[in-house]
This record gives structure tokens, sequence and C-alpha cells, in this order.
């Protein structure tokens, strides 16, 4: 697979207003743990190699554990997340699946439990930019790094 268009140096001025919402949403009130969790899982779902394999490694580098992030897929059936982790996974779920779920009232409930009104809006805009950000790095084919570690050059 081979890149379309380097995006980002052809048109960087245009991503401005999605970087500092994304600075936004990191010094916002939402756990690290529910930003990235939401971003990894939209990714899964969308099947974005490049953000998959960005946030498991930034993820790892705050300390997540493997285990997390390896379960992720099953949350539901897992104990390893908190209830404001698996509101915003099922949001988040519902969301990036909008148009066979049509965001369910028992997802918004939960979500409205747990984050006040203005997380709320946080969440929600959280999961629109990752959607986002999954749509532009498919499209233009952005490859993720690639190590020898990575490609099993040193397994045994």
């Amino acid at each position: 697979m081979s890149q379309r268009l380097d995006y980002f140096s052809v048109a960087g001025d245009l991503f401005k207003p999605m970087m500092a919402q994304e600075s936004l949403f990191k010094n916002s009130t939402l756990e690290y743990s529910v930003v990235e969790l939401v971003k990894l899982r939209a990714s899964q779902i969308n099947g974005c190699a490049f953000c998959i394999h960005m946030h498991t490694h930034e993820m790892r580098a705050h300390g997540e554990s493997e285990d997390r992030m390896h379960l992720l897929n099953a949350w539901r059936e897992s104990p390893l997340y908190t209830p404001r982790e698996r509101a915003a996974l099922a949001w988040c779920e519902a969301l990036t699946r909008v148009e066979t779920t049509g965001a369910p009232d028992a997802d918004y409930d939960a979500v409205a439990e747990l984050f006040d009104p203005r997380e709320q809006v946080l969440l929600t805009l959280l999961v629109s930019a990752i959607n986002s950000w999954n749509r532009i790095a498919i499209g233009f084919r952005t490859a993720h790094p690639v190590s020898e570690t990575t490609t099993g050059a040193n397994a045994a």
C-alpha cells in the first residue's frame, strides 16, 4: 500500500482546527484513558491501521496495560474497564456505527448518567474527531511506521 497524498505537507494549515480540538481533548476533564480508549476503539471499528498503531503506542507510553488494549474489542465481556470508560465506549460504537445503531437511548442515557453536559459534548466531539482522522488516514492510505520488531524479523 502506498500513500496517495501527504496531506499534512500539502495542506497542514487546514488541520489547525482539528489540532486545536485535539489540544482541547487533552486538557479537558475527560480522563486520559477515556480519550485514548475511544480513539483506539473507533480506529479498530474503522480499520485504520495508522491510528491503531499510533494510539496503542501512545497508550503504552502512558502506562496503559497490554490487556486493556488487547481486550478492547471485547470490552463488554471484560471487567477491566471503568463505568465511565464503558459508557464512553458504548457511545463511541453507537456514533461510529450510527447508520446501523441510530444512537440508541440506552447508550446516551449511560453517558448522561456519568458525564456532565459539557463532557457529553466533549465526548461526542471526540468520537466525531477520531472518525474524521480515521477517514483522512484511510482515504489517503497513510501507512503506519514499521520497524524490525513489528515485522517479526527478530522472531526465533
